[in-house]
């Protein structure tokens, strides 16, 4: 993305919040007794801390600036003490104190980080100790059995937390991650705001402490009350596509990838490092720390994109605390604040599909097989079922062809168009623009189903191809059982089967794509209706992915599941209540 000129950026935090997070802590230079903050055994002395919080003259509101100022040397003997702990000690002392973000595990990494004495190190712990304090705090105010605040500065400022922990120490916490007039830790690392060096350590080991503190508080709350804290469960991925989250890529491609960061404009110079250690995270399997820093430099280098191609670069910078940070929702909206069209992504562009599968299944009829084999396939395994099948599928295709733009379609689509033409069709009807941000919401739940067919199709691409290639090796190799050898025929039977019904797919969810906004002239009753057969063709290739996969090899299954989802498609078709024959209706109304 070459768009931009040369970056002479040195920091993305505004002139008042650098100095809020950089200077104003570091004012005050007097010694502060780690004894009257902690005791040996690792309990906070709340008062201590909270003595330092101070408040406008008319009471009415946090003095900010001046909480900072007056916390700073406190943070900086909190630091020294955690500092001089041994790691055994620090766990001694306070990971009873942990237990009740549901995460203590995540507290020995971050002493660690702190003992490495690594900007981007703390500024990651610093990231992940606000997020799961965030949670941890929701988990506690569920105990008053309302709704959680959807926003961290709501959930502190909440009456329900203060009569846990008490409205002095809310107020402390307010200073910290609470409110942009304070130190913000949080918005500025997780909106990619703070570069590594700008975040000074003690602020990191200031956040361990209170937490700490927070659960030892909230120990005795529990006590009193006799409630029991339970933690919201994670989101756990559990299928097999939720999982692949990151492509297969190479060492080649990662050198590729270092020397690419180096010369991208949409990379910021200063943001650099948490780019080149999100590799090291990749390489080191850490994906979790690795998607953590990759996601919020994306924040950024769109944020960087954004101001540049909307001309206000300003707002590339953390905003005062009378103005909304540019973060991702305006980023992405469809006006900016002053009701002009956001040129963002008209800039990007929203292509809805891309061919990656439609090149997959192309591959399949190059497979070479080995000798004899596909003879043994044909003499084994009946044909007329998949015979019949392929006389619908063709007949099927015929019919959407009717219905392909004139500016795109191939020689003779409108005619009986022959599967070695299937693909550049396909590829034709994938070049068409088609809208797909801020729609209705009809509109993206459509789209939401037809990606998620398509992503199915994809996968049962690769897995056929992969195991139709390794099964070709144990043969020539002699290295498969007589059951393995069967199953394997079972295999090159059934792609004869499942390459045109992929292609058959693939060219509806195209159709239905280029005829997507159409689906607003269908009622209710018709929406419904539609939405269930896009869910039942969703179904069959969620159900063909699992079939398909070398842990089940359930070709035969396949081959029948695809014979049912066929019928289905073909009835619905018949019905003419599909997009293409809605669009095709609303042009014959307008003729």
């Amino acid at each position: 993305m070459e768009i931009l000129i040369e970056d002479p950026i040195t920091t993305c935090l505004s002139p008042s919040v650098y100095n809020t997070i950089c200077k104003l802590g570091f004012e005050a230079r007097e010694n502060c007794d780690i004894s009257s903050i902690v005791t040996q055994n690792g309990e906070v002395r709340w008062m201590t801390i909270t003595d330092c919080v101070v408040y406008t003259e008319s009471a009415q509101g946090l003095d900010y600036g001046g909480s900072v100022r007056l916390l700073g040397p406190v943070c900086q003997a909190v630091h020294l003490h955690l500092s001089s702990l041994t790691k055994g000690q620090f766990e001694t002392r306070y990971s009873s104190g942990f237990q009740w973000t549901g995460v203590p595990e995540l507290f020995p990494e971050m002493f660690d980080a702190l003992g490495s004495l690594q900007s981007l190190a703390i500024s990651l712990s610093l990231m992940k100790l606000t997020s799961c304090l965030e949670r941890a705090l929701g988990d506690v105010y569920l105990l008053s059995r309302k709704e959680c605040p959807f926003l961290l500065r709501d959930l502190i400022a909440s009456e329900e937390l203060s009569q846990v922990f008490g409205q002095s120490v809310m107020d402390v916490l307010k200073v910290f991650v609470g409110s942009p007039r304070g130190l913000n830790l949080r918005n500025v690392l997780w909106h990619g705001f703070a570069a590594p060096q700008e975040i000074p350590p003690k602020y990191c080991s200031m956040m361990i402490l209170l937490t700490a503190g927070l659960g030892q508080l909230l120990k005795g709350y529990l006590q009193q009350t006799k409630f029991t804290l339970a933690h919201r469960p994670f989101i756990t991925l559990t299928s097999l596509e939720d999982l692949i989250v990151f492509p297969d890529v190479t060492y080649e491609v990662l050198s590729v990838l270092e020397e690419v960061m180096k010369k991208s404009t949409f990379i910021l110079k200063i943001m650099l490092p948490y780019w080149e250690v999100a590799l090291l995270n990749f390489k080191s399997h850490r994906f979790a720390d690795c998607a953590i820093l990759l996601l919020v430099q994306l924040e950024t280098g769109l944020r960087k994109v954004f101001a540049t191609v909307n001309k206000c670069p300003k707002r590339l910078l953390t905003a005062e605390s009378t103005a909304l940070y540019t973060t991702f929702d305006e980023i992405l909206a469809k006006h900016l604040n002053d009701g002009k069209i956001n040129q963002l992504p008209l800039f990007l562009g929203e292509p809805a599909m891309v061919l990656s599968c439609e090149r997959s299944i192309g591959v399949w009829p190059l497979l070479p097989l080995p000798e004899g084999s596909e003879r043994e396939a044909q003499r084994s395994e009946g044909n007329s079922e998949i015979n019949a099948c392929h006389s619908l599928i063709t007949e099927i295709v015929a019919e959407l062809c009717h219905h392909v733009p004139e500016t795109h379609r191939v020689p003779h689509a409108s005619e009986h168009l022959r599967p070695e033409e299937w693909p550049q069709l396909l590829r034709e009807l994938c070049s068409i623009p088609v809208r797909t941000l801020f729609c209705p919401r009809a509109v993206l739940e459509v789209l939401a189903v037809l990606r998620k067919i398509g992503a199915h199709c994809c996968r049962v691409c690769g897995q056929v191809a992969a195991c139709a290639e390794l099964r070709r090796r144990q043969w020539e190799d002699r290295s498969l059982r007589s059951r393995q050898r069967r199953n394997y025929l079972r295999l090159v039977h059934s792609i004869k089967l499942l390459s045109p019904m992929l292609y058959l797919i693939l060219l509806l969810i195209a159709l239905e794509l280029v005829n997507i906004h159409v689906v607003l002239g269908k009622n209710t009753s018709e929406y419904q209706q539609y939405l269930r057969f896009l869910k039942s063709v969703l179904q069959y290739t969620e159900n063909l992915a699992a079939y398909t996969s070398q842990d089940k090899n359930k070709w035969d299954e396949a081959v029948n599941l695809t014979q049912v989802a066929l019928l289905k498609i073909w009835t619905f078709s018949e019905k003419k209540q599909m997009l293409i024959h809605l669009a095709k209706k609303s042009t014959s109304k307008v003729v």
